[in-house]
């Protein structure tokens, strides 16, 4: 019995041994890990790349507006300047038959050059004070008149006529902050206790038409090392035209306390 088994033994120990083909339905269903592993990686790494390429490119286009707003905006307000100063004279032009792109600018400039000459002189300034009389005997006119010239005044280069005499930093509204502002006037308290020396500090609240009137302590100011032209270019740029660091025209004293230069 032992020697008739043992050649089925042995044939089925060979089967055993054989490799056995797998059918297609077996390869459907039998898990392909190495395919899978690759598939995953070639996903994943697009998936990467793109993200790469969307950071690049948002970067790229954001720089690319940051240089080019503010070129936009000057060129804007630049050529929007020129068209409303020629049409002044321009329709005289006009009528001349001259179309001439620039030269009611180009007038324009020349008159308001002429002007600043004439007015420079003895005879202009007496022009200039009839003209305003009869303006200031108009009432509704006059008040229009007073405030632009309050406006024009604040920048104009004469010291004497100046509107904003000089820029100043006072502590407001609470102690350690500070708010920016120009001095207007001065004046002389009296009281029991003597004469105190105050000064008119102008703080815009919404660009240079609207703002608070401070009457502060000579002491109390701090002069900031700028002209009345550089505050107002801080004013309207909202802060932004701020330097990085501001020095007083007291050398021993700065914004960050007495005698601290750091």
């Amino acid at each position: 019995m032992g020697d008739e088994r043992s050649p089925n033994i042995r044939d089925r120990d060979r089967e055993l041994l054989l490799p056995i083909a797998n059918t297609p339905d077996d390869e459907q269903l039998s898990p392909k890990p190495l395919s899978s592993a690759i598939s995953f990686s070639q996903h994943a790494g697009r998936e990467t790349f793109s993200k790469v390429l969307r950071s690049w490119a948002s970067k790229k286009f954001m720089t690319g507006c940051v240089i080019l707003l503010p070129l936009a905006i000057t060129f804007y307000i630049t050529w929007w300047f020129i068209h409303f100063v020629d049409g002044f004279f321009s329709p005289i032009y006009a009528q001349l038959g001259i179309n001439i792109f620039g030269l009611g600018f180009v007038t324009s400039v020349t008159v308001i050059f002429v002007v600043g000459i004439f007015m420079s002189s003895w005879l202009g300034a007496s022009v200039l004070s009839l003209g305003e009389w009869f303006i200031k005997r108009m009432p509704f006119v006059r008040h229009i008149y007073d405030a632009s010239k309050q406006i024009s005044s604040a920048i104009s280069p004469d010291q004497k006529t100046q509107a904003f005499k000089e820029v100043a930093i006072i502590k407001h509204p609470r102690v350690g902050e500070y708010a920016f502002g120009f001095i207007t006037s001065s004046v002389v308290l009296q009281s029991y206790s003597g004469e105190e020396e105050l000064y008119s500090v102008y703080v815009p609240t919404n660009h240079l038409y609207i703002g608070d009137i401070f009457l502060v302590n000579s002491k109390d100011i701090i002069r900031p090392n700028l002209s009345v032209r550089e505050g107002i270019e801080i004013v309207v740029s909202g802060g932004m035209s701020m330097p990085q660091k501001l020095t007083t025209l007291d050398s021993g004293i700065n914004m960050y306390g007495p005698h601290n230069r750091n």
